[in-house]
């Protein structure tokens, strides 16, 4: 059941007793905006984030009832250098969570167009300004990152819309934390993201952060500074974004709000 729910600045935040309950309850709230674009608009255009902390949220999603032959995917960010077929690469990480069992009418992946980085980038930032998203669905980094927007590389005034990143150690160890990658040296040093500053062009977000991992960067961003040390804290001036938490991640606040 929902625990208790309040908004800090403009972010509103919803907190369930199991990461379950979250879960489908974030999937609830996602499925009735995809309809309702999809009845403004006549097609949807949702932004993935894929990792763990999403299974819940992709899981509950497959079963909505939501016209996604008339949605397009796109994903958020992407490693540089894994083989294409690798497990742990973000693209085969949403085919297997939601892409190939779904009829969406378009995905698109940031590996796809060309043999390089800016290729890349360049043909993901045409597919962007051609089918603006209307949604995110994402999480927040042990560090506090949006997408691969780690501390020491976040802008939140960043002036390009997609780049390439170096991963800092926090976010790597968080790779191997979640069972992506064997060891340390085996998680990649560079990926490609979509910036904090196209993120926040999105007119509606929903970030679902379970697990103990998490406390800390749930209380830097709901109760610490606006700024890039923090990343996600930059999510309570978003004029309409949703936090879901479980009662793990929102262990640290538990007494504050």
């Amino acid at each position: 059941m929902e625990k208790k729910n309040f908004i800090v600045e403009k972010l509103k935040v919803r907190v369930f007793d199991t990461r379950a309950e979250m879960g489908k309850n974030a999937a609830i709230d996602a499925a009735a905006y995809i309809n309702q674009i999809i009845q403004a608009k006549g097609e949807a255009t949702v932004v993935f984030a894929a990792a763990p902390s999403q299974n819940e949220l992709l899981e509950n999603l497959k079963t909505a009832d939501v016209e996604w032959s008339k949605v397009r995917a796109f994903h958020m960010d992407e490693y540089i250098g894994l083989p294409a077929e690798h497990p742990a690469g973000f693209g085969n990480f949403l085919d297997r969570a939601i892409f190939k069992s779904l009829p969406f009418k378009e995905c698109f992946y940031i590996r796809d167009g060309g043999p390089n980085a800016q290729e890349v980038i360049s043909r993901y930032v045409q597919l962007l300004g051609k089918y603006p998203p209307d949604m995110v669905c994402q999480g927040i980094g042990e560090n506090g990152h949006l997408a691969f927007n780690d501390p020491p590389v976040a802008d939140f005034n960043d002036p390009h819309q997609v780049k390439v990143v170096e991963l800092d150690d926090i976010c790597r160890t968080q790779q191997v934390n979640d069972g992506c990658f064997p060891s340390f040296d085996a998680v990649p040093k560079t990926a490609v993201t979509l910036t904090i500053s196209t993120l926040l062009k999105i007119p509606r977000h929903f970030t679902v952060v379970p697990g103990t991992r998490k406390a800390e960067a749930v209380l830097q961003t709901l109760t610490g500074p606006i700024t890039t040390d923090c990343p996600a804290s930059i999510l309570r001036n978003h004029d309409n974004c949703t936090l879901y938490l479980d009662a793990d991640s929102a262990e640290k606040i538990e007494k504050l709000f």
